[in-house]
């Protein structure tokens, strides 16, 4: 990483994660022709930006890439290196629990390659960096490891406090955007504040793998204390052996708990968990011989009351965390990356300070509505499926089958989770 650390940035992103790497590689294209001054600030090591070799391991955490965001990633410019490995999904079964009403979405139905993609993320984040350490993206630093102290507006700039390898720094931006995640003390310091809603729920994630291929099938099942999601993951290079009990196909699994149900779920042994998950889940994904390290996070609504201030923008889980019940955090987030990209890059184009209100309040107002629209339905769609009213329980089941002979509700809908009912910014 570099170690020269300028006084003064046009921007400085703090978080070096999937999130704020976008963003960095985003404004590569136009970066260089308007003279763009960048610096990434991250709290731990990066590691080598100039090595894409790399080996999934059974274990690797993974993101459901929206079609859309296939099209972010081709215009900024990574999207032949992202594509060696992932996973696309060509099929997406929807499903409810003791119900008739079942739902079947196809690629080729719907005129793309796939549906979408399950990447993981160490992958995605190598191809971030490798981009981010091409020549043509000179003008971005990395300042890691480094930790932020303090933000604060002062003379018409963001004044930045900060400790990089036992030195401390005081730098200054036009603008500081702050995607450092869900968990940060810089926020309560500067007074941001968030609505949060509580699920009562855990989400139990983990690899698990069916004793054949998984054919790119993707499978959201509703039961009556919560979702399952299982989405397919690139198989491993494994021996004979290993591939004849089936652990060289890999899945990713997403599944939904009551708080009270976690700490039972979670000592439970291998076998047992198989066990639940064929009682909860069934059988269309065949027989599940393998699951690996399991881990648990409590689930919770949570959205900024303020994403943007002059001279500050927060992004990414930062700024919203939502259900995992339809796959579109990152995506939402990765959206939000590029509408801010383009409109650093009119303002710059303008001769407008890059930290001006008025126009990250455009920004704002823009992805408002996209966060209100997804934010919504997934709330909604997990308290109609989590709700045990029989009434409920067969209008769902009605939906389902209806969504599933009516091609236009199914397009619309399709479209919709793909990210392709609006437009991707131009980052030239």
């Amino acid at each position: 990483m570099k170690a020269t650390i300028k006084p003064h940035y046009d921007i400085l992103i703090i978080g070096g994660g999937m999130v704020g790497a976008s963003l960095a590689a985003a404004l590569i294209p136009a970066g260089k022709r308007l003279g763009l001054s960048i610096a990434v600030i991250e709290a731990f090591p990066m590691p080598d930006k100039g090595s894409l070799e790399y080996q999934p391991s059974y274990d690797a955490r993974a993101t459901a890439l929206a079609y859309g965001s296939r099209l972010i990633y081709e215009q900024i410019g990574i999207w032949d290196q992202l594509r060696e490995h992932l996973c696309p999904i060509t099929d997406i079964h929807v499903s409810d629990k003791g119900r008739f009403g079942a739902a079947r979405l196809n690629a080729a139905d719907e005129q793309v390659a796939a549906l979408g993609y399950v990447v993981e993320n160490h992958w995605l984040g190598q191809v971030l960096l490798s981009r981010l350490a091409q020549d043509d993206a000179s003008f971005i630093d990395f300042i890691c490891p480094a930790e932020v102290s303090g933000v604060c507006y002062q003379q018409e700039r963001m004044a930045v406090s900060l400790t990089a390898q036992g030195d401390e720094h005081q730098l200054t931006a036009e603008l500081v955007v702050m995607a450092d995640g869900g968990r940060s003390d810089l926020r309560e310091q500067l007074g941001i504040g968030y609505q949060q809603q509580n699920y009562q729920q855990h989400a139990v994630v983990t690899n698990i793998s069916p004793e054949a291929s998984h054919n790119n099938v993707a499978y959201e099942r509703f039961t009556d204390t919560g979702p399952m999601a299982l989405l397919p993951l690139e198989a491993l290079a494994v021996g004979d052996d290993e591939r004849q009990a089936g652990v060289s196909h890999r899945m990713g699994l997403v599944w939904t708990v009551p708080d009270e149900q976690i700490d039972e779920i979670m000592q439970l042994s291998d076998e047992q968990f198989i066990a639940r998950i064929h009682e909860r889940f069934g059988y269309r994904a065949g027989q599940f011989v393998k699951v690996g390290e399991r881990f648990n996070y409590p689930l919770k609504l949570s959205v900024a009351d303020e994403q943007v201030r002059r001279g500050l923008v927060v992004l990414g889980n930062a700024a919203h965390a939502l259900h995992p019940i339809a796959g579109q955090g990152y995506n939402l987030a990765l959206r939000g990356v590029v509408a801010l990209a383009a409109e650093l890059i009119q303002a710059r184009e303008a001769g407008v300070n890059l930290g001006d209100i008025d126009h990250l309040a455009r920004f704002a107002e823009q992805v408002r509505n996209d966060q209100q629209k997804t934010i919504g339905f997934s709330d909604k769609t997990m308290r109609l499926f989590s709700n045990s009213n029989p009434l409920l329980a067969l209008g769902r089941s009605a939906g389902l089958q209806l969504l599933d002979v009516c091609p236009l509700a199914k397009t619309v809908f399709a479209r919709s989770a793909m990210g392709l009912d609006q437009p991707t910014p131009d980052l030239r």
